[in-house]
């Protein structure tokens, strides 16, 4: 199975990367835009375990290594293989 995990900062953090890009953006004439943001996106590949487990483990990793839980918000999906049943 599959997981993917998605970081972003929590509302009210300064997101210093989405404000460069925002002007950026503005400087190429793409002015109606605001409010950019900069975050994540990783995935894995889980081997030998259910979709709950692989939740929980996902979780742990994103606590303790993958996100700030100070400043940062995670979401996890995991997607089990095709044709496979959750154990």
């Amino acid at each position: 199975m599959k997981a993917r995990i998605t970081i972003s900062l929590k509302n009210g953090i300064l997101d210093t990367q989405g404000k460069a890009v925002e002007h950026s953006l503005h400087s190429l004439g793409f002015g109606s835009i605001s409010g950019v943001r900069i975050g994540r996106h990783i995935e894995m590949e889980l081997d030998g375990r259910s979709v709950d487990s692989a939740g929980k483990e996902v979780e742990e990793m994103c606590e303790k290594l993958l996100s700030n839980p100070v400043t940062e918000n995670y979401q996890i999906q995991i997607v089990p293989d095709k044709g496979k049943q959750d154990g």
